[in-house]
């Protein structure tokens, strides 16, 4: 019934409901005089469900929209908020949220900062190669696609006489610009023409070299080519890593710098005296948190 409700709710908004003349600030509900506007609940509801189904998204976004909207209210009528208590825990939410705030701001600032070059990348390959071995077969391939027999017959014939691969493809090939691409770059075995899983196993079975036999694929015909392997426990190329390298050292930098920059925070608080402890714990307390401090060091 809620759905149907809505669902009439939403299909009249464009007949007659209140805007605030932007057509962007489209009114969907009200609830005692809280307002939610197209352009909120847009901007509120993941893009997956948006796009999937909007109408349902918007349903759904607004019917809990309308729930929190009574639950706030009745907890005003409670006098929830006016708890010491919750006053507190509301303090403690909007400190995290503005000290979560600040590490954002600051490590945005460092983006133009921070640079990470292709030597540095290079360096922590080599220095930590040994963390970076393959957890399962790669493989480098070729995958012909053909309209008919004749065209893949001719495609393998072509390949077992020498002819190069750019050519073949461009010539017998459905989407040559597609697979001659793929054909430069490795792939995981698991993930290798994982749509096609005859041609999956044939990448299992052949040798380096060796090419399929042609089969018949809803009206198309395909082979592949086995060209390169790495075993299980070799080490990837450095190409493969470069961007994953590369960002994680970004984030080390950024890491170390944002630290610095609280350090130095402490530091300057520490020199104009701005920071007064007072040693009123227990001796036992103090040597535990003194032996905790070192451990966690």
């Amino acid at each position: 019934m809620k759905s149907l409700l809505y669902t009439i709710l939403f299909g009249s908004l464009f007949i007659g409901c209140k805007t605030n003349q932007n057509s962007d600030n489209i009114i969907l509900v009200e609830v005692n005089g809280s307002v939610l506007t197209m352009e909120e609940a847009k901007a509120s509801i993941p893009s997956s469900e948006f796009e999937s189904d909007s109408v349902s998204a918007y349903n759904n976004f607004i019917e809990k929209w309308i729930e929190k909207q009574l639950i706030l209210q009745e907890s005003e009528r409670l006098k929830i908020p006016d708890s010491p208590e919750i006053k507190k825990r509301i303090e403690r939410a909007k400190q995290d949220m503005i000290a979560i705030s600040f590490q954002e701001v600051v490590l945005n600032n460092l983006n133009s900062e921070i640079i990470v070059t292709d030597e540095e990348v290079q360096d922590y390959y080599q220095q930590n190669k040994d963390q970076f071995l393959l957890d399962e077969r790669y493989v480098r391939f070729r995958h012909l696609i053909a309209s008919s027999l004749t065209d893949a017959q001719n495609a393998k014939r072509d390949l077992m006489q020498g002819h190069t691969w750019e050519r073949v493809a461009q010539s017998y090939s459905l989407q040559p610009e597609m697979v001659i691409k793929n054909a430069s770059r490795f792939w995981p075995e698991s993930n290798a023409l994982k749509e096609f899983d005859t041609l999956n196993r044939y990448l299992r079975l052949i040798g380096v070299s060796e090419i399929s036999i042609i089969e018949n694929i809803n009206g198309k015909y395909h082979f592949v080519q086995l060209l390169e392997e790495k075993a299980v426990g070799e080490h990837p190329d450095l190409e493969w890593l470069l961007i994953q390298i590369k960002e994680w050292l970004i984030l080390e930098k950024k890491r170390i710098a944002y630290n610095t920059y609280v350090k130095n925070l402490y530091l300057a608080a520490e020199a104009n005296n701005e920071i007064r402890t007072y040693n009123v714990l227990p001796n036992n307390i103090n040597k535990e948190i003194t032996s905790d401090s070192l451990n966690s060091n």
